[in-house]
């Protein structure tokens, strides 16, 4: 479990992880001199490409668990709302 939390929080992380961030980790690591500036620019590259789907992957996460909630509460979406208020209008009418 404690595994799972630790991946979960990485996810997180990287997920919103700003560019500004990955540079000033990759000129760290140059500085240090663990990369050269070639590979700096492929380790920005890769971890921004990284950060962006892991932020996506974990919206759609949340908005699946989300969702289910919702269901599981029984609690009306917009879309359930709105196909009421069409089928009150068509009997008002």
């Amino acid at each position: 479990m404690d595994l799972i939390k630790k991946t979960m929080y990485m996810g997180v992380g990287l997920a919103y992880m700003t560019k500004e961030k990955v540079e000033e980790i990759s000129q760290e690591l140059i500085k240090k001199g663990e990369l050269s500036a070639t590979e700096g620019k492929e380790f920005i590259d890769d971890l921004t490409k990284k950060s962006e789907e892991a932020r996506k992957g974990l919206e759609a996460k949340v908005d699946s668990l989300v969702k289910s909630s919702l269901a599981r509460m029984k609690i009306a979406t917009s879309d359930d709302i709105a196909a009421l208020e069409k089928r009150i209008e068509k009997l008002e009418s």
